[in-house]
């Protein structure tokens, strides 16, 4: 637009030069024309001011714009690096703790395994001091025990006399004197071992042993049972039912109480007597009814087409 108006200014002013001046009219005309190419000049001047102060203008605030991106690009750049440090300098202070932590865990670990081993041989050692006593004691009873008597010399009566015959000596009728005992810490543990090795003619060996030297000791009432147990395993049934007497009768408040009456029905079953091992299975559910022993109690009656409840009118559901 600029560019129009200096073209039409240079043309107006040749137009002037070149026009000869004949007459005062056309001098009048020339100089309104004059003033009109000066007004016109003045515009142009106006304008290309005008147009110079907006450019200048524009190129400030395209300055400005250029400067605040490359500020925003130089914030955005620090933040983000600013952002990384953040997560690097955590990433650190984190991970050594944590590292920390994972190696106290597997050092408490192994503490707490070197705990439970320590009280493992501290009860061990304490089953084996309590053993020893028992052993201890047990000894001390036979050596307080009296002396049995020495042997006595009989009379025998010559001839038909009676009484009146001449006395010879006579012979000596004392009992053999009893095995000596193993220790009951070494005795049973290796009833329990050849059991489980199914040396069981050995095994029921050393657990009658066990009764004879040690029948008043806790663990004679499992001593007692487990001889049953090897029994029905050998399908001696008849021999079994005797043994699990034998518990309840001589260890009549025992844990094994519970394990000997089940046993025993088992075997009643096995031998055709079923009315007797069902009363022994009865007899369970009704002393014993929060053990397990109860719940297959019931079980086996309710195989013989038996009513059984357990507890208060609580019918023992099945496993």
């Amino acid at each position: 637009m600029f560019r129009r108006f200096a073209v039409c200014a240079l043309i107006a002013a040749l137009a002037i030069a070149l026009l000869p001046m004949r007459s005062s009219a056309a001098s009048k005309e020339i100089m309104e024309l004059q003033r009109d190419v000066a007004g016109l000049q003045e515009q142009l001047r106006l304008l290309k001011e005008s147009q110079d102060k907006q450019l200048a203008a524009l190129t400030v605030l395209v300055q400005q714009a250029l400067d605040t991106s490359k500020s925003s690009t130089t914030g955005v750049a620090v933040i983000q690096n600013n952002l990384q440090q953040s997560l690097r300098d955590l990433k650190s202070e984190v991970q050594t703790p944590v590292a920390g932590l994972s190696s106290r865990l597997d050092g408490m670990d192994q503490d707490l395994r070197t705990l439970q081993q320590s009280v493992s041989d501290l009860n061990s050692s304490m089953n084996k001091l309590q053993q020893q006593l028992t052993d201890l004691n047990h000894a001390v009873s036979i050596l307080q025990a009296p002396a049995p008597p020495p042997p006595g010399s009989g009379t025998n009566t010559a001839g038909p006399g009676g009484p009146g015959g001449s006395v010879v000596p006579g012979i000596a009728n004392s009992a053999p004197a009893p095995e000596p005992c193993e220790p009951a810490s070494q005795l049973y543990p290796d009833a329990n071992s050849d059991k489980s090795a199914g040396k069981y003619e050995i095994a029921l060996k050393e657990y009658n042993e066990y009764l004879r030297c040690y029948g008043n000791l806790p663990l004679a009432p499992n001593a007692q049972y487990l001889i049953g147990t090897i029994h029905m395993s050998q399908g001696d049934n008849e021999a079994a039912v005797q043994d699990f007497d034998t518990v309840l009768e001589k260890y009549p408040d025992n844990s094994r109480t519970p394990d000997a009456l089940y046993s025993k029905g088992l075997a009643l079953v096995k031998l055709g007597r079923r009315t007797d091992g069902a009363e022994e299975f009865a007899e369970l559910i009704k002393r014993f009814p929060k053990s397990d022993l109860a719940i297959k109690a019931c079980d086996q009656r309710k195989n013989m087409g038996l009513s059984c409840t357990i507890g208060r009118g609580s019918t023992a559901k099945k496993k």
